[in-house]
């Protein structure tokens, strides 16, 4: 049995990234670019004005300008301005030949065909937005690794750009175990419960923008298992078994995946719930046994398979804590493992929450964290910081 750093550890160094794909630009939200993109021409591509105004050669002996033209953004024409004239301008517009100098309308005065200004107020170079100024062609514009924003979109956006490489998030076969499941909408028989480890794994999976996922269902019995097993790993880069990973007669989940070639990281982690979680790897195919507890499924994918996922999708490191804040309660219990509870931050303050119980789920109605209590800690009093992980 492994602590929770070492776990972690273990998986930061074996989840591979996934392949690079591209994918157009307006479906690249929150993705990470994979390589650096350079832009593929100059920004601004010719010279334009910054303003509304007036376009000229700057002269330090001439004080009135003759009006011969007048350039609007988009204007097409390649425009030539003669020496000693002006030409009317509007930002954005290409700067004609000749100009080198725009001076805003608001400074001017215009006299019938002929303008005039405060120079002291100016100085050659004025108001123009020369071609290059922002981005020359073939300068990485976004490096490798970093996240798209809109900011960024509109930034590849402005240069033509309308495919980035990413890194591909992965399918995903979830398999859920158990001769006592009940699939959502039929009646329970006596004994039976309803499939719960299901949807909240497509939900998290979702919310992460994983939509490629295939579901299997298996008896508690060897040979069924080890089918669902060998499909699921055939389909899918990560898979995501529920149940059957314990110890009991009818846990036959660790055995199918030694049968499939699965190569084991680990087995068993001194944490709470959820300590019977297997990790292994088939190639660059990555599994996750969880145990079937419903509360023990949701704190198993938070802290190993989600940040799994996004250092697959090239997240640089998604497995610190989302924040270290202080406790509103006092916590007293027994050292030795490491203890992930239901909790809620309001106001500032990590509360943790009734109902800790692994089988008890009404706490998820209402918590929006887990609060993270190191296995060698036994006290910890209100007001002191802790480590949590919001979901």
């Amino acid at each position: 049995m492994i602590s929770v750093k070492e776990a972690k550890s273990i998986l930061k160094a074996n989840i591979p990234r996934g392949p690079i794909k591209k994918i157009p630009l307006n479906a690249a939200m929150d993705k990470i670019i994979a390589e650096s993109i350079k832009s593929t021409m100059d920004v601004p591509s010719f010279d334009n004005s910054a303003m509304d105004g007036y376009a000229l050669a700057w002269d330090d002996q001439q004080t009135i300008w003759e009006l011969t033209d007048e350039i609007a953004a988009g204007d097409n024409k390649k425009h030539v301005l003669d020496k000693g004239k002006a030409c009317r301008i509007f930002t954005g517009a290409p700067v004609p030949k000749g100009a080198d100098t725009v001076i805003p309308q608001e400074w001017v005065k215009k006299e019938g065909k002929t303008i005039s200004f405060e120079k002291n107020r100016f100085q050659k170079g004025n108001h123009i937005r020369t071609k290059g100024a922002q981005t020359k062609v073939a300068d990485v514009i976004i490096e490798k690794d970093q996240i798209i924003s809109p900011g960024s979109i509109g930034l590849l956006a402005s240069v033509g750009i309308a495919e980035i490489p990413v890194y591909s998030p992965p399918s995903v076969g979830i398999i859920i175990t158990g001769n006592e499941l009940k699939p959502l909408g039929q009646a329970l028989d006596f004994g039976q419960i309803y499939n719960a480890n299901g949807p909240v794994l497509e939900a998290y999976l979702n919310k992460l923008g994983i939509t490629n996922i295939q579901h299997y269902q298996a008896l508690d019995e060897p040979n069924l298992l080890q089918a669902e097993i060998d499909k699921a790993l055939l389909k899918n880069d990560f898979v995501l078994l529920s149940g059957g990973i314990s110890v009991g007669d009818y846990d036959y989940v660790k055995s199918g995946l030694e049968n499939a070639g699965v190569h084991q990281l680990f087995y068993k982690i001194k944490q709470r719930p959820g300590k019977p979680l297997y990790v292994g790897l088939k190639e660059n195919k990555v599994v996750f046994a969880l145990p079937g507890n419903p509360s023990s499924v949701i704190t198993c994918f938070n802290q190993y398979v989600k940040p799994s996922i996004l250092q697959w999708m090239g997240y640089s490191d998604p497995w610190q804590a989302s924040e270290i804040i202080p406790l509103a309660d006092n916590i007293n219990r027994k050292a030795g493992l490491t203890f992930f509870l239901k909790a809620k931050v309001e106001n500032g303050e990590v509360h943790i929450l009734p109902g800790q119980e692994s089988f008890n789920l009404i706490a998820f109605g209402t918590a929006n964290c887990f609060a993270e209590i190191p296995e060698e800690v036994e006290q910890l009093d209100l007001g002191d910081h802790i480590s949590v992980y919001y979901w």
